[in-house]
């Protein structure tokens, strides 16, 4: 009886060890039986993936075109503030120098009626 029993148990070993040398072989004829649509989805997958990265380098590339424009502008606006700035300045020097050299030319004129009155007194006087 004890020699059935081994006999028994080598079978089921021998009988599980060929089971899962058919599996294994099941699985790598499927294997390479699907070698090729395996292969034809991993092309794919590459294809689409150089398209996406196509498509983002594509979004950046217009991301920093609109960013280089909308910096252009700005900076041309800031520009024509600046002039228009320096321009008013300007004008405003202007006035000031002008309004300055009226009082000076004012204040010499009023000098030189003040002198002329005090020599036209003085000669009376005289």
């Amino acid at each position: 009886m004890k020699n059935a029993r081994h006999n028994d148990l080598a079978e089921r070993r021998s009988t599980a060890a060929d089971a899962k040398a058919a599996l294994l072989e099941t699985y790598r004829v499927a294997k390479e039986a699907a070698e090729p649509t395996r292969l034809a989805r991993q092309t794919e997958r590459q294809a689409l993936a150089a398209a996406r990265d196509e498509r983002r380098a594509a979004r950046q590339r217009l991301k920093t075109e609109e960013a280089e424009r909308v910096q252009a502008e700005a900076a041309e606006r800031k520009a024509l503030i600046d002039a228009a700035a320096r321009s008013e300045s300007d004008v405003r020097k202007a006035a000031d120098q002008a309004r300055i050299s009226r009082v000076i030319e004012d204040e010499a004129a009023r000098k030189a009626e003040r002198d002329r009155r005090y020599a036209n007194r003085k000669a009376r006087q005289a």
